[in-house]
């Protein structure tokens, strides 16, 4: 149904109507709500005191004395005191001088916070929300309750989760039985509705929820949901299912229908489901809904929102190069909105609409079209949320329509982050709220058509968070986008090449010296740790005299290399990039199957390695303009950098692309001819990266692939005089080595040998004591845990301040507890096997250590088939203990309690290792003090430690953790050039030329 003259008039006329119902029911200044009212306008006004006010907000739960309060209200609000009324003022210079007036002022601001969070949450128990909804039906309003609480990190957790669904249904069923009808609520045109309705998210029912694997995603989170929609059928209440992020939207609509398929509930009409207005695809998936509930033959409810994640939704988007899934302008999402109301009242008989909203226009819109379809009264329900907009549902129930209320319940120190939720769209620039009362939009305006036209200027992305309407406001680089393992076509694709690369193990694979491919007498197996008995392929194995061979070609091919033009080689790069883009997934399946990454870790390998190709390309285009001099009349200076000579690779196993990639590109951009040694566990990768490079156009000679024993040819290259670089990851032990190797001159060495070397770490997270502990959980569980702890980034200490120790604890050991074991190729597997045996044996004899040193809190089994170490979980340890201090290279984690954030600074810092570091904490004095005192070569606040991006976090550590720069970052490229200065004096019997700016190069 298009716009028509008919409904727009209309449209205008309810408009009209709604709008002089709100003047007449504004709160007066004898109620809280319009002091609540005067605060949220301060706010709406100054976007700097509206951001540290809900960030203090979102701690408050945390805090747990008036000091705590005081001093963190200090630091969020106390450079803003001038945004305040003087009261106010007043009142915070008094507090930040004045110890006495501590307690005082953490109270007030503890009580107050509280009662404005009862204006949005329900209540905090069962009968606290019954007695609220008691209230709401005396107005004739419906409900629909939807609990609040912490994410669902652990199984413990997504199970407590169920079972309050299921009580609190047994009581609102029972509560419902002495309730005295409301006709205009709980019947329609059909007859009788439920009295009862809850709404979940079927997330929390799962705590390893991702739509990476749905099959298993979807049956777990059924086997929770069918007691739920049992209990709620028997009880003939009415349940909707919540419409989350957009990664988990198609997974949720699918578990909807499957479950309402089955025989039990196929004929059942009292379930929903939940559109999100603001998402491109929803018209899509209500057409998908619409025909499925056809075919069904029992309709269900369909809630239209507009949607509460925009700011989070856009962000994901862009830090992952993924198409925007929401509208960027507000009108775009008011007329999709339009455009779907008009859909679900067009097929009331087989979508039962609930219209989602504060939005006067799609609300008049809605009653407008409603009317042009001759639709029954009341059979579109408008649903609007606890503690907002109280005026308009009452204008709404004078006009003989149904609303029913959503209303969170739960502890109200939990539900603080819906509360701040709640308090940002009140005050957001485009929300509907703000401008019909703080901003006295003109009602011709708030009820126009949703059109560019009507609204250029009024609803443009606003700039937050750095982006614009075309995205991110940055130029140059870009990182690879992951592949959205959201999506069913990338799920299918991924796992077409996983059966593909399966075909292909087995086969042999040569020595690569001189563009020649040469076999030996020995050879390396590599086999799949998930399953030891598939050998993924036989390498030739090099010797001595291939080592040999391959120092001789590399120094014969350097000068002709050297003397390339710099745009040749970078060309070279680009498109080995553009190769490894098109054989993507087959390079990611070679990594799950030879290197058990998980299918995530192994694609955004491949991802960094194209990084690495396409930035070093990029700063070899920089590098080579050289570095301005200054030039005095008579004198040309010239200052630019030359290749070093030849340099050997040598690389590990967890990132077998993405680090021998980086460290390869970055010597061959620069001129030098390169040595790569793979590491021994997988050669298999190497040799498909060789493939690309010489495919790419390399001159013979300039690389060759060495696969062999790190201890034979591996030392060999290290002592070679004609060796001039050597790059190198892994170990401390051998790191080490290595720099006392090549700090050793021999006979015929000709320079110093240059080392770069990343060396692992003992990494630790701190959590402070007003921490987010679902952030802080979850993200220590997937910096320690993910790939089986096999990153040098990864977390192996976890230092958690009092009094958040005790319940941090029990949630981490509960959160992974849940995760999945199993092989690499299973898309849930969070924790594969090691690398090989001799990886699983050394971490086997670190956990027997730790059981004589500290408290084994968690160690979980695992399956007999293939190299598996399960998370181990130690507490009650000594910061001087072995398990504490040295680098375990597996799933061992190990939980320190601190007295106060000094002291976790301290066992943080207490180590030799200085690689990444974390600390999630939100006061922000103890944010700058990290960053000051928390020397680590990557620091992380409120997030992951691992995961770092080309150009957006360079890596390298401190200390014992590295020598050289961050690889992906700015001065890289520099260790394997050697910077030469030119001065010539142009001083000519008298003469002197104009200086030449020009620059030379390489």
């Amino acid at each position: 149904m298009a716009f028509s003259d008919e409904i727009e008039h209309q449209t205008q006329t309810i408009g009209s109507e709604l709008f002089s119902h709100l003047k007449a029911d504004s709160p007066s200044a004898l109620h809280f709500a319009w002091w609540d009212e005067r605060i949220l306008d301060w706010c709406m006004r100054h976007e700097g005191l509206k951001v540290q006010l809900f960030r203090f907000i979102d701690v408050l739960p945390m805090l747990k004395t008036s000091a705590q309060v005081a001093g963190h209200l200090k630091e969020y609000l106390f450079d803003q005191k001038e945004l305040f009324p003087l009261a106010v003022q007043r009142g915070l210079n008094f507090a930040s001088h004045n110890p006495a007036a501590v307690r005082a002022v953490g109270l007030a601001v503890r009580r107050n916070t509280r009662r404005m969070a009862r204006r949005f949450i329900a209540g905090e128990t069962p009968a606290e929300a019954l007695a609220t909804i008691h209230k709401l039906r005396q107005q004739q309003y419906a409900f629909t309750l939807d609990l609040l609480g912490e994410a669902t990190l652990s199984e413990e957790e997504a199970q407590a989760y169920q079972q309050r669904y299921l009580e609190l249904l047994t009581a609102l069923a029972e509560a419902t039985q002495a309730w005295q009808a409301v006709p205009l609520i709980d019947t329609d045109s059909a007859g009788a509705l439920p009295r009862v309705q809850v709404s979940l998210k079927l997330t929390a029912l799962y705590s390893q929820f991702d739509a990476i694997d749905p099959t298993r995603t979807a049956a777990q989170v059924k086997d929770r949901l069918r007691p739920i929609l049992r209990t709620a059928k028997e009880a003939g209440a009415c349940v909707t299912v919540d419409m989350e992020q957009y990664c988990y939207k198609n997974l949720t609509l699918r578990i909807c229908k499957e479950i309402l398929e089955e025989a039990e509930f196929r004929d059942w009409p009292h379930a929903g489901v939940v559109l999100q207005a603001y998402l491109r695809e929803s018209e899509q998936d209500l057409q998908d809904l619409l025909a499925w509930a056809k075919t069904r033959g029992t309709p269900i409810h369909v809630r239209l929102v507009r949607g509460a994640y925009w700011d989070y939704e856009t962000v994901v988007a862009y830090q992952q190069g993924w198409p925007v899934p929401v509208f960027t302008r507000k009108w775009e999402t008011d007329l999709s909105f339009e455009r779907l109301a008009t859909i679900l009242l067009e097929n009331a008989r087989f979508l039962d609409p609930a219209i989602g909203t504060h939005n006067i226009r799609s609300i008049a819109y809605t009653l407008a079209a409603s009317q042009r379809l001759g639709l029954p009264d009341r059979t579109v329900e408008f649903q609007m949320l606890y503690g907002m907009g109280d005026a308009l549902k009452a204008a709404l129930v004078q006009m003989g329509q149904r609303v029913r209320v959503y209303a969170p319940f739960g502890e109200l120190i939990p539900g603080m982050s819906y509360l701040v939720r709640r308090l940002l769209e009140n005050t957001s620039n485009d929300s509907f709220l703000r401008r019909s009362f703080a901003d006295n939009a003109p009602v011709e305006q708030l009820l126009s058509q949703p059109q560019a036209a009507h609204h250029d200027g009024l609803d443009e992305l606003d700039g937050r968070n750095g982006l614009d309407e075309h995205g991110p406001r940055h130029s140059g680089f870009q990182n690879e986008p992951l592949l959205d393992f959201a999506q069913a076509e990338n799920q299918q694709q991924f796992q077409t090449a996983l059966e593909s690369v399966q075909q292909q193990c087995g086969h042999s694979y040569p020595l690569i010296i001189n563009a020649e491919p040469l076999t030996t007498d020995f050879h390396l197996i590599s086999r799949n740790p998930s399953h030891p008995e598939t050998i993924i392929g036989q390498v030739a194995q090099a010797r001595i005299e291939d080592a040999q061979r391959s120092v001789e070609v590399a120094q014969q091919a350097f000068p002709a290399w050297r003397a390339t033009p710099v745009e040749k080689r970078i060309d070279i790069l680009l498109r080995a990039a553009d190769e490894m883009r098109r054989q993507r997934l087959e390079l990611a399946a070679w990594e799950v199957l030879e290197a058990a990454k998980p299918w995530s870790e192994a694609d955004a390998d491949v991802c960094e390695a194209i990084d690495f190709l396409v930035y070093y390309a990029q700063e070899m285009r920089r590098l080579a303009i050289g570095q301005p001099l200054d030039n005095e009349p008579g004198e040309a200076n010239s200052y630019f950098y030359q290749a070093r000579g030849i340099a050997a690779v040598i690389a590990p196993w967890n990132f077998p692309m993405a680090i021998l990639t980086g460290m390869t590109a970055a010597a061959l951009v620069t001129g030098n001819s390169v040595i790569m040694k793979p590491a021994e566990q997988t050669p298999v990768t190497a040799a498909k990266l060789m493939d690309i490079f010489r495919g790419a156009g390399l001159p013979p000679g300039v690389l060759s692939y060495l696969p062999g024993l790190g201890e034979e040819v591996g030392e060999y290259l290290v002592t070679h005089p004609s060796i001039n670089i050597i790059a190198f990851t892994g170990s401390r032990e051998v790191g080490l080595r290595i720099n006392a190797l090549a700090a050793q001159t021999t006979e015929g060495q000709r320079g110093i040998k240059k080392v770069i070397a990343e060396m692992g770490g003992k990494n630790a997270i701190i959590v402070d004591n007003d921490a987010d502990l679902d952030e802080a959980v979850q993200g220590t569980v997937v910096s320690a845990f993910v790939y089986a702890g096999q990153k040098c980034s990864a977390c192996s200490r976890v230092i958690v301040v009092e009094p958040a120790y005790e319940v941090f604890l029990k949630r981490l050991t509960e959160a992974t507890r849940s995760l999945h074991i199993g092989p690499a190729e299973t898309p849930s597997s969070a924790i594969p096997p090691l690398i090989d045996q001799a990886a699983q044996q050394k971490v086997q004899d670190y956990i027997a250590i730790g059981k004589d040193e500290g408290r084994l809190v968690l160690q979980m089994d695992t399956p007999t088939d293939g190299y598996y170490v399960g998370p181990v979980i130690f507490t009650d340890i000594s910061r001087r203990a072995r398990i504490a201090q040295e680098e375990i290279f597996g799933p061992v984690l190990t939980v320190f309690k601190a007295g106060d954030f000094d002291e976790a600074l301290s066992i943080a810092l207490d180590s030799p290792y200085a690689l990444t570091g974390g600390l999630y904490s939100r006061s922000p004095a103890h944010l700058e003090r990290a960053r000051q005192e928390f020397r680590v070569g990557n620091l992380y606040l409120n997030r992951k430690i691992t995961g770092a991006l080309v150009n957006r976090q360079p890596f390298g550590g401190l200390g014992l953790s590295g020598i050289g720069s961050k690889a992906g970052g700015p001065d890289y490229l520099l260790q394997f050039l050697e910077p030469r200065a030119i001065t010539e004096c142009t001083l000519r019997t008298g003469f002197a030329p104009s200086p030449d700016s020009a620059q030379r190069v390489l």
